[in-house]
């Protein structure tokens, strides 16, 4: 792709800002980083230009990842200071997901862009159908367990959500709530993950796509530099916004409104996956 006309352009800026409030919103919200929004928002934008579509899932991912390394220390940062971050689960899980971050990066990178949409639907189903039926306890009992077993769930997590370009709150959030601890500390904690996901993530997708032919203009390797400077200011800027109304509703509300998002998501990229084959 050589180069993109005027309108293209300001319709991909366009999605890009919108994007940035609504994934900046509910990355303080949910803890999700705005991976989860970003990514299906640069895949539908993309779509619109002439560009192959085997790289469509890998520049959204790649510069989903970019942005995340600066949303997720705005919202982690409103998050600590609410007393909202577990720091004795960021020290059991920091190693093992950035283990898993590089290897869901460097298979993100190659594989085929259809199995990165397969990734992201299949996950987002099974997450949004834990937050929506299940009921947590209403006295947070957190569950104890070996290094090793941490150590595995934490590969697990950070190659899932690299290969998503998501900050981890997608499959983080969920499993620390199903381990017994409060959401918003779960919300929190996992916000912090964020910034462990996005900056290797990051640095990985635009070294898998250096020099691969057909990206957009003013991209490097998998991250587009051009979007992903729309997206930074209005993402840092309104995770705050989602962190103070994640601490003002109730808890039940908190996983209703993540697993129907979740839900709406996964059926969007999942009826694209169907129509492509």
């Amino acid at each position: 792709m050589d180069g993109l006309d005027m309108t293209t352009l300001l319709t991909l800026a366009g999605v890009a800002a919108g994007a940035g409030v609504v994934g900046g919103v509910l990355a303080g919200l949910l803890g999700v980083g705005g991976g989860i929004v970003i990514v299906p928002a640069l895949y539908i934008a993309l779509s619109l230009t002439d560009m192959d579509p085997a790289l469509i899932m890998q520049v959204a991912v790649g510069t989903s990842l970019a942005t995340i390394v600066f949303t997720s220390l705005s919202s982690g940062w409103g998050h600590y200071k609410k007393g909202s971050i577990d720091f004795s689960v960021l020290k059991l899980w920091a190693l093992a997901i950035l283990v898993g971050v590089v290897i869901g990066g460097i298979l993100g990178g190659v594989v085929s862009g259809y199995a990165l949409i397969a990734v992201f639907t299949v996950v987002a189903l099974a997450v949004a159908a834990d937050m929506i039926l299940r009921s947590p306890n209403p006295e947070p009992n957190p569950r104890s367990f070996s290094r090793p077993v941490w150590a595995g769930l934490g590969v697990v997590a950070g190659a899932i959500s690299a290969m998503m370009g998501i900050g981890g709150g997608t499959v983080c959030v969920p499993l620390l709530s199903f381990l017994g601890y409060d959401i918003r500390k779960a919300v929190g904690t996992s916000a912090a993950i964020g910034f462990i996901i996005g900056l290797p993530g990051a640095l990985i997708y635009a070294a898998t796509g250096f020099g691969a032919e057909g990206l957009p203009p003013f991209s490097l390797g998998y991250v587009n530099l051009f979007l992903a400077a729309v997206i930074i200011p209005l993402s840092t800027t309104f995770a705050r916004v989602g962190v103070m109304i994640a601490h003002a509703i109730p808890r039940r509300a908190l996983r209703l409104a993540f697993g129907l998002f979740l839900l709406a998501t996964a059926i969007r990229m999942g009826s694209d996956l169907v129509s492509a084959f």
